[in-house]
């Protein structure tokens, strides 16, 4: 099997297995900061908490070890913009909440019958091609050029080497303070440490972030046709998936394209073997708009962060990468606006 088969293989494989934890567990970053800020419920930020510091150790470990190439990411670039990846993590958190749940939560449940996330995944997929090459892209493109520098620091590890340690003492000293901060975080919450099935989503999901960095930073690596070295992320492979579908001749298939395809794929087959497949719709025409409105913004949103609340949260933190924690406190921020104070958005009635 030529590599890109295999990359293309696993990628469906890793999307089949987010797919089905992703129904089961509830797993979402906009579900677990819900819970937290509003209702007391502390068990799916654990979740996800865990999830960042799996994915941290084990991408780290691969990192070390040769077996893939970080610095070939887009997270870890020498010039970027950070008020554009701020920006952007703001529009997208705040859609987040608007549209009820982030692209892959989407994608999770129209596997389960959810027919409103649907019109997420279409409006998302639209929003991010036009921000990427269509009519929005030359506003986008323009506030980067506008706002970008180049630095010689762009991830916590060279921020470390700056003092004297070497670039692998750097990496580990960097991982291990944000790993045990994250799993103490995790642990220290009894109704967290009581529910086995978020331990194991969280972990789960983690090793996926990771496996995604092998698969194609190691397995991909082909001289002669080598594949982009990326992992976990969903908003630019949602409006792939989209072309795709529309005008597979002359497209090829990809890691991202595939897992878009996988996580559908493993919701569907759990939600009917579960038992937990039933087809959902919009309550009003009020809800539809503002569902389609959040998915609006978490498309160009997204594409201005480089990624989602898992491209960035989960992959991009991965890598330690500076401009990760900036989209990432955009995100949260965001999400936090719309959950809580002036900007809260209002529940609507079986919403």
């Amino acid at each position: 099997m030529e590599s890109t088969q295999l990359v293309i293989l696993a990628g469906l494989v890793i999307g089949l297995v987010y797919g089905s934890v992703g129904l089961l567990s509830g797993f979402c970053l906009m579900s677990s900061m819900r819970g937290w800020l509003t209702e007391g419920d502390g068990r799916l930020v654990r979740s996800y908490a865990l999830a960042i510091a799996v994915a941290i150790a084990a991408s780290q470990f691969l990192a070390g070890n040769g077996m893939a190439d970080l610095g070939k990411s887009i997270y870890l670039q020498q010039t970027f913009s950070a008020p554009v990846l701020f920006l952007g993590g703001l529009l997208f958190g705040y859609g987040m909440v608007l549209s009820n749940g982030c692209g892959s939560r989407a994608l999770v449940l129209l596997g389960r019958g959810n027919l409103r996330s649907l019109v997420v995944v279409i409006v998302l997929a639209i929003a991010a091609q036009m921000t990427l090459k269509g009519l929005i892209a030359p506003a986008r493109i323009a506030l980067v050029q506008a706002s970008q520098a180049t630095v010689t620091v762009n991830s916590l590890p060279s921020l470390l080497a700056t003092l004297g340690p070497t670039e692998a003492v750097s990496r580990m000293l960097a991982a291990a303070a944000i790993v045990v901060a994250l799993i103490l975080f995790s642990f220290a919450h009894p109704a967290f440490r009581r529910s086995p099935g978020q331990i194991a989503a969280g972990a789960i999901i983690g090793l996926l972030v990771a496996s995604g960095w092998y698969v194609t930073g190691y397995l991909g690596a082909d001289d002669f046709n080598p594949v982009p070295v990326t992992s976990l992320t969903f908003i630019a492979p949602i409006a792939d998936s989209l072309q795709y579908a529309m005008l597979s001749t002359g497209l090829t298939l990809n890691f991202g394209i595939a897992t878009v395809g996988g996580v559908f794929a493993g919701s569907l087959v759990t939600a009917i073997a579960t038992g937990r497949f039933h087809l959902e719709g919009y309550s009003s025409p009020r809800h539809m708009l503002r569902s389609a409105a959040g998915a609006a913004l978490m498309g160009i949103g997204g594409v201005m962060a480089f990624g989602c609340s898992i491209g960035q949260g989960l992959t991009g933190v991965s890598t330690l990468a500076v401009g990760s924690f900036i989209a990432v406190a955009g995100i949260l921020l965001g999400t936090t606006a719309g959950l809580r104070g002036a900007l809260r958005v209002q529940p609507l009635a079986m919403a």
